[in-house]
């Protein structure tokens, strides 16, 4: 068994994805500490381009026709045998669609334990302590894994992508393997459409959630987008239900969004929907559970009803 810490490499568009970044940098903390060396795992069809987009880094690469788009059973195939070879202390992972698909498959094939919804990883004696979220964020757990070895994925926003961002040309080591499994077979991207506003360029956002009761009470949020000159999104829930259109939809399955301000009215805060929004610059929230797990993330927050708190609002805008 070695001490490296191997980092799951997700890329979009030709683009190594912010939240590689983020389990990168920790990556390379714990992995001082171990006394080995953090190892990013690259799969594509092509690698150069993304692996310089990585700096410094050591990097495992795999380059196929196969891997021109992206597969579970192909990532599986041909992670499965570096993972059982090399031994790594911890692979990590972005709890992603991405990084769930392979996190999971990969802890099948290899029998080692896997850990989801990450939010601190640490190494106490040696062996990695893994900070995870249960029920929506609602109870944190700390795990252990049985034989000291594991795979984790991480929740968006739990590190900061900056300290995994390094200068520096990679140090890439190309891996021969073929991609053999086909057992799934990527058929077409299906991009959502443009909606009337775009989100990812607001500056800012009135975010609503379950808490809103009905669809009738959106009106009272869009009188308050644009009393604040911004635009009305949501939570999955609310395009799910068909009251906004799936282009206001921020979180995992949505749309990342960078705001000024995030005003989150009604929002519990599920992982998946803080993966989308926690990095704008100053996030309100409103709820009536003084619990909910979007107060984790707010930098002000009111325990309150929001069809209360969203007409007074709104007024003392006017």
């Amino acid at each position: 068994m070695s001490n490296d810490i191997f980092i799951l490499v997700e890329h979009r568009d030709g683009a190594v994805t912010d939240g590689t970044f983020e389990i990168l940098g920790r990556a390379r903390e714990l992995a001082s500490q171990a006394g080995g060396e953090a190892v990013a795992l690259l799969l594509a069809a092509v690698v150069g381009p993304l692996a310089e987009q990585l700096g410094g880094t050591r990097i495992l690469a795999v380059e196929d026709p196969g891997l021109a788009e992206f597969s579970p059973s192909a990532y599986e195939g041909v992670l499965a045998p570096i993972v059982t070879e090399r031994e790594p202390l911890l692979l990590l992972a972005p709890n992603s669609a991405v990084g769930m698909d392979v996190a999971g498959g990969l802890s099948g094939a290899t029998g080692l334990a896997m850990a989801a919804f990450a939010t601190r990883i640490a190494l106490v004696d040696g062996a990695p302590v893994i900070t995870c979220q249960l029920f929506a964020g609602k109870i944190d757990v700390d795990v252990r894994f049985r034989d000291g070895r594991g795979i984790c994925t991480v929740v968006a926003g739990a590190y900061p992508a900056s300290a995994g961002r390094t200068a520096g040309s990679p140090r890439v080591e190309t891996v021969s393997m073929s991609v053999t499994d086909q057992r799934v077979r990527f058929r077409r991207l299906i991009r959502p459409e443009a909606g009337d506003v775009d989100i990812t360029r607001e500056a800012i956002l009135v975010s609503v959630g379950r808490g809103i009761g009905e669809q009738d009470n959106i009106e009272l949020v869009e009188e308050l987008a644009a009393a604040l000159g911004g635009a009305v999104s949501s939570s999955r829930p609310i395009a799910d239900s068909g009251w906004l259109p799936r282009t206001r939809q921020v979180g995992k399955s949505g749309l990342r969004v960078k705001p000024k301000l995030y005003l989150a009215l009604g929002i519990s805060g599920a992982p998946e929907h803080l993966e989308g929004m926690r990095d704008a610059e100053l996030i309100v929230a409103v709820n009536t559970d003084p619990h909910a797990p979007i107060f984790g993330v707010a930098h002000f927050g009111a325990v309150a009803d929001i069809l209360d708190v969203i007409p007074a609002l709104t007024k003392r805008l006017g």
